[in-house]
């Protein structure tokens, strides 16, 4: 039964995005600003259904201003989560754009790709500081990789430059987010096989597409994002003591997060 369910949960995640895919084709060949990422929006939460991902949010996201999203990351499911909440622009690896079906669906939601390498690096900067300047608020994982959700490792500070860096002198805020996992398969996470039900990490070594299958074979996930108080850019100067700043909200909201289940 459990077979079934996927392939028809699959088959529907084909059908939704062939759907969404050509109307947002349409709406960017004439408008890429706010009302682009109306679209998006929908097909996260139509698929967040699809799979069984239920999302539990305390706090709100900040919308008094162009803001940066910083999070934690799990899985590339995590995607779908913080896309119901939030109207912005992935910021994610390069090699993530080549990806089959993920890679053109992250390019329709207006994702900025970066990669490490230094020859990419003043374009990468032109790249994302051109769509700061455009007015658009930006979600970045600056763990720069996935675990498992046990713990959040420490931010790299290269992508918090772009907020100090500000060179349109607008209000820049940074809201710290904590992804955490409430449950896998309606059941409570505790051996490292129901973390890695959901999570897709460094180190896994399970194709994308047979953990995708697996996820859609169980009863989904709840996951539990929590919108931490927003960081004014303007009052920093240093690149590594905002990484910080940021990574002990995410780290103590996952710690927090931890304790009210025990």
């Amino acid at each position: 039964m459990s077979t079934i369910k996927a392939i028809l949960k699959l088959l529907l995640f084909a059908i939704v995005s062939i759907v969404i895919v050509t109307l947002q084709l349409i709406v960017l060949a004439f408008n890429n600003g706010p009302a682009a990422y109306i679209i998006p929006q929908q097909w996260h939460r139509i698929l967040c259904f699809v799979f069984g991902i239920k999302i539990r949010i305390t706090g709100e996201p900040y919308k008094n201003g162009q803001v940066i999203f910083v999070s934690n990351h799990i899985s590339y499911l995590d995607i779908l989560v913080l896309g119901t909440a939030l109207r912005a622009s992935f910021v994610a690896k390069k090699d993530i754009a080549s990806w089959p079906v993920f890679g053109f669906l992250s390019k329709l939601q207006q994702t900025a790709f970066i990669s490490r390498s230094h020859i990419d690096a003043k374009k990468e900067k032109h790249a994302l500081d051109t769509m700061l300047a455009s007015g658009k608020s930006l979600i970045i994982f600056p763990e720069g990789t996935s675990t498992d959700g046990r713990e959040v490792i420490p931010f790299k500070s290269s992508l918090f430059a772009i907020a100090l860096r500000n060179e349109n002198n607008s209000d820049i805020f940074i809201q710290p987010i904590t992804l955490a996992m409430q449950s896998v398969d309606k059941h409570d996470v505790v051996t490292q096989d129901d973390r890695d039900l959901y999570a897709w990490h460094i180190n896994m070594t399970t194709p994308l597409a047979e953990h995708l299958w697996r996820f859609a074979k169980s009863r989904g996930a709840e996951i539990h994002l929590y919108f931490h108080t927003p960081v004014d850019a303007n009052e920093y100067t240093d690149r590594k003591i905002l990484a910080k700043t940021c990574h002990e909200a995410v780290s103590n909201g996952l710690v927090n997060h931890k304790n009210k289940k025990q």
